[in-house]
This record gives C-alpha cells, sequence and structure tokens, in this order.
C-alpha cells in the first residue's frame, strides 16, 4: 500500500537539474568502439578497437562457467560500454596513452529479469613507462540515487531512514532511501522520487528534489563513489525539506514497505538529524550530511518556509 503523506509544503524552488542533463549529454557522445568475432576455436572470445589504442586490439574473454549468453549479454550491456566509455573521457585511465588496456575476463552475470543487474569482471591494464599491470578487479553495478529526507516537526528535524536486510554484510542497517537506475536514460530524479515511495510510502514531487552532487566540482561527474577500488557505482545524493504534524513522525516509524515480490522487506525508521551522523554506518547517509551541512553554511540552500 502506498502512504501519501499530507501537509508537506513546496518550499523550495527546483534545483540543479542541469547535472541530469550534462549526464545525459556525456553518455550520447560516447566514444565509438569496434567488435568483432574470434575465428578461431574459442566461441567465448572478442576483439575490440577502441579509439584510444587503435593498435592494440583488447580480448574480451569468458571465464569457465560463463554461457554464451551471458558473455554476449555482458559484452552488449550498459554497464560494460558505460566503463569502456568512462576509460576513455578526458580523466579516463586511458586518455593520455600512458596505459594500455590488453584484456578483459568476464567472470560473472547476474540477470534481474532482462537486463543485466551485476557484472564482474577482471581488466588487465598495464602502465607502460613500468610494464607493471595495475589492480583491475571490477564489480560493476552502474549509476544509482539516495535521498537525504528531513522533516520538520514542532521544533525537531527529522531524518527517514530505512531498515534492510543486507547479505553481503550480514546484518540489518539503516540506509537512506536509494536504489539503482533500471536502464541507461540517466533519470536520476525520477528514480529517486520512485525510490522514496517504494521503500518509504512517501510521495515527493520532482520539482521538491535538490541535487546536493551537483554542488561538486564537475570535473567530479557529480557524483560520489563510496568503493571506487572495486565498484564502478558512482551515486547521485538529492536533498527533500518539508514540514509536517508529529502524527506524520508516529505513522512513519516501523512502517513496512518495499517490494515483497522482489524480496524487499524494509522497515522505516526515524531519528532526530542531530543523531544521524552516529545513527548509522551508512556511507550514502554520512556523505549526504556532509554535503547537506557545506552546502548550508556556504549559503547554496534557500531557507525552509513556514
Amino acid at each position: 500500500m502506498h502512504f501519501l503523506l499530507p501537509n508537506i509544503e513546496a518550499s523550495m524552488p527546483f534545483r540543479a537539474l542541469c547535472s541530469t542533463t550534462r549526464r545525459l549529454a556525456l553518455l550520447q557522445n560516447r566514444k565509438a568502439f569496434f567488435c568483432k568475432m574470434s575465428a578461431d576455436s574459442s566461441p567465448l572470445t572478442h576483439s575490440i578497437t577502441l579509439p584510444t589504442q587503435l593498435a592494440e586490439p583488447v580480448q574480451i574473454v569468458a571465464a569457465p562457467g560463463v554461457s554464451n549468453s551471458q558473455f554476449r549479454n555482458a559484452f552488449d550491456s550498459y554497464l560494460f560500454k558505460n566503463w569502456l566509455n568512462n576509460m576513455q573521457t578526458e580523466n579516463g585511465i586511458l586518455a593520455n596513452g600512458a596505459m594500455t588496456l590488453r584484456r578483459v575476463l568476464i567472470q560473472g552475470v547476474d540477470m534481474f529479469g532482462e537486463r543485466i543487474g551485476f557484472l564482474k569482471f577482471k581488466a588487465d591494464i598495464f602502465d607502460k613507462e613500468t610494464g607493471k599491470k595495475v589492480p583491475g578487479i571490477v564489480f560493476a553495478r552502474g549509476p544509482a540515487v539516495a535521498v537525504l529526507i528531513l522533516l520538520d516537526s514542532e521544533g525537531e528535524t527529522y531524518a527517514v531512514l530505512t531498515e534492510q536486510v543486507r547479505v553481503p554484510v550480514g546484518k540489518l542497517i539503516l540506509e537512506l532511501p536509494a536504489g539503482m537506475l533500471d536502464d541507461d536514460n540517466g533519470d536520476f530524479v525520477g528514480t529517486a522520487v520512485r525510490e522514496v515511495e517504494e521503500e518509504t510510502g512517501i510521495q515527493l514531487n520532482l520539482k521538491d528534489m535538490i541535487d546536493l552532487t551537483a554542488f561538486l566540482d564537475p570535473s567530479t561527474g557529480s557524483r560520489v563513489f563510496p568503493s571506487p577500488g572495486g565498484c564502478d557505482e558512482g551515486i547521485s545524493l538529492f536533498l527533500y525539506r518539508g514540514r509536517v504534524g508529529k502524527e506524520i513522525i508516529t505513522q512513519l516509524q516501523g512502517k513496512e514497505t518495499g517490494l515483497r515480490e522482489h524480496g524487499e522487506l524494509i522497515k522505516v525508521r526515524v531519528f532526530p538529524y542531530r543523531k544521524l551522523w552516529c545513527t548509522t554506518a551508512d556511507a550514502k547517509a554520512l556523505m549526504a550530511i556532509a554535503l547537506y551541512e557545506m552546502a548550508l553554511k556556504e549559503g547554496l540552500l534557500p531557507s525552509l518556509q513556514t
């Protein structure tokens, strides 16, 4: 059941959606690459040629256990193509010719319905000056969004979190409402609003969202990377602020939400914002706090209207 949050005023102007346009433009201007099937006895090997290293074709190989369909899905996926594109952008690893990509080993493919959700591979990238290989294990899951929801009620500001089962760490984790982009259309704001409704029952308007990561320098890509040593995930962090009656805070506390058919067993938790920094170990929440506090300090946020 969806929960409509009443009495929240549209208290701030539309902010920084130009960052979404900027990301879309980057995706539309991806550098091309070329691919051909190998003609030998290994059907799960491909060769690609990148514009940044035309004389050095890259071998894409499937590890044992990866089926032909999985390999092709991986090779054609947005996750893989976006990774190749990032490697060749102005700040990319291959941009200045100091390094070379020789081989990519596709190790694992997890499908979310008809699309790839997670992709695991290992890239052999060498520094030309030293001849040494740099660490290249990649867990690709693509871009994601998270929302810091702050609700003022009777003189206290509350943060809305979700409590979820997180198998990789073996714990229940308190974290911001968040989710992955379903495709490569770049709808960061729409995804953020949808995830908030699915995970908390709160319906927000697009115009009320403030992109906190849009305040970052453009060289960062206007995203945060929680674990760039092993994962490509770049997160756009949004802010919503509003005023509610105390009964809304009570209704939200402990509410069970999530897409149960997808295995989402979620409970809503509400905490005083002043205690949020020491209440959660969620990196998304802690990064959002830092960006929010610095944006306040620099006067980049509008005042919450009464």
